[in-house]
C-alpha cells in the first residue's frame, strides 16, 4: 500500500523514526543498517517501505535500499519469522552478509544475531536457499563474486548520497578481491578525504 516515503526526518529513536511528509508524521521501524545511514534530524530523507497490517496494529517498516527491503520480504515469508525477527536479522547483519551465509549454508553467522537460535537459523538457511544469495553462488567463482561485490559497494555508496561518478572513482581505488563490507569502509575513508 505505502511503497516509499520522502519527507523531513523529525525524530530518531532506534529502531523507530518519525518522518514528516507534508504535514503527516509517519512512524517507521528501520533496521540498524538503515538507521546508521540516516541523515540528521531536520534533513530530507527517502525510504522504501513495507506496510504490515495486523489485527491489533498497522506498522510501517523502512529501508534505505531495494535489496534490503527484498531481503526483509523474503524473511517474513518464512513460517515462524515475523517482521520483528526479520528486522533483527537485518540489524545484525547486512544483506550481503546474509546472502553469503545463505550461499555457504553457514548457520553460525546467523546464530550470532540476537534472538536467533540454531533451529531458526537452520530454517532461515533452508527457506532462503535459491532465493537469496543464489547469484553469488554461480560457477566461475571469484570473478563473479568480485563483480557482485563491486556492484554492491557502488550501490551502497550511491544509497549514502554519493554521485555515481564519485562511487565509481572510489571503486577504482579498491583492491580487486575486497569484500563488500570492507570495500564500503575503505571507499568511505577515501571519499572522506
Amino acid at each position: 500500500m505505502i511503497g516509499k516515503l520522502t519527507g523531513t526526518l523529525l525524530e530518531k529513536n532506534p529502531p523507530q523514526i518519525l518522518i514528516d511528509c507534508h504535514g503527516v508524521g509517519y512512524e517507521v521501524d528501520v533496521p540498524m543498517s538503515t538507521f546508521y545511514n540516516l541523515p540528521g534530524v531536520g534533513e530530507s530523507v527517502s525510504l522504501l517501505t513495507h506496510f504490515v497490517v495486523r489485527e491489533d496494529a498497522q506498522i510501517l517498516y523502512g529501508f534505505g535500499s531495494a535489496p534490503e527491503r527484498e531481503a526483509f520480504r523474503q524473511l517474513v515469508k518464512i513460517s515462524g519469522v515475523g517482521p520483528r525477527t526479520a528486522l533483527s536479522v537485518l540489524s545484525g547483519m547486512g544483506v550481503a552478509d546474509l546472502a553469503q551465509a545463505v550461499t555457504a549454508q553457514d548457520s553460525a553467522r546467523i546464530v550470532k544475531v540476537p534472538g536467533i537460535g540454531k533451529k531458526t537459523a537452520e530454517r532461515l538457511l533452508l527457506e532462503l536457499k535459491g532465493k537469496l544469495g543464489a547469484d553469488m553462488g554461480v560457477p566461475g567463482g571469484s570473478t563473479a563474486a568480485a563483480g557482485d561485490a563491486a556492484s554492491d559497494i557502488q550501490q551502497a555508496l550511491m544509497a549514502l548520497g554519493y554521485s555515481e561518478k564519485d562511487a565509481a572513482l572510489a571503486l577504482k581505488a579498491l583492491p580487486k578481491d575486497v569484500g563488500v563490507s570492507e570495500g564500503i569502509k575503505q571507499a568511505l575513508k577515501s571519499l572522506a578525504k
